[in-house]
């Protein structure tokens, strides 16, 4: 199946039966993430994988009571850095270093470069651009998905700062921006399965200069 294909067969599945994911398919799928691209390559974000019925059932009361939160195998939060620190940069710099076995001039410039924008930026909008990599992520993981025949559903539709409750990730240094149920869908009781797709026709979304 190609990527076209693909992004023709998924759809924002609102309704799942239940059914348990394997744990094969749910690691390709992180696997998935963890390769997404990410400005400089920093990453600025961790993955949470809920399978708690308690947990998830916490998270379906500050998620408009959407059923796919607690009728799916596996619930991702995606949760971005709360602020690009020295720390957090040097980190990712120092694990490139180690994985290619040697140090570039260039490289350590652009450290220093990126030591010196982040963190003279206000917090508030260091996090605006790491929540910003969630989204690219969350594209990986669903396509992904739609890959091991599962269901998904990308949802922003929840009280972040409850579910940063829920889930301690203040003292992560994180702040959630998205969720993602996967799991099987119920044909029977989601009534967008078998609508069409719609999407802006090329001539109205495409501008060649």
């Amino acid at each position: 199946m190609d990527y076209l294909t693909l992004l023709n067969k998924r759809y924002a599945t609102k309704a799942m039966n239940g059914k348990v994911v394997s744990e094969e398919k749910i690691e390709r799928i992180l696997e998935a993430v963890r390769l997404a691209p990410t400005s400089s390559g920093l990453q600025p974000f961790e993955v949470f994988v809920i399978t708690d019925k308690a947990v998830k059932s916490k998270i379906r009361e500050i998620a408009w009571n959407q059923s796919q939160v607690t009728d799916c195998s596996h619930l991702l939060v995606f949760a971005a850095w709360d602020n690009y620190t020295a720390d957090r940069i040097n980190h990712m710099f120092d694990l490139t270093n180690e994985i290619r076995g040697f140090k570039n001039e260039g490289w350590e410039n652009y450290r220093q470069q990126l030591l010196s924008n982040y963190t003279q930026k206000d917090p508030q909008q260091n996090f605006e651009h790491a929540a910003r990599q969630t989204y690219i992520a969350i594209m990986t993981a669903m396509t992904q998905t739609t890959v091991e025949g599962l269901d998904s559903t990308p949802m922003e539709g929840f009280d972040n700062k409850a579910l940063d409750k829920i889930l301690s990730l203040e003292e992560k240094g994180l702040r959630s921006t998205l969720l993602l149920p996967i799991g099987y869908r119920e044909a029977e009781k989601d009534w967008l399965v078998n609508l069409k797709k719609v999407r802006k026709p090329m001539n109205e979304l495409v501008n060649y200069i």
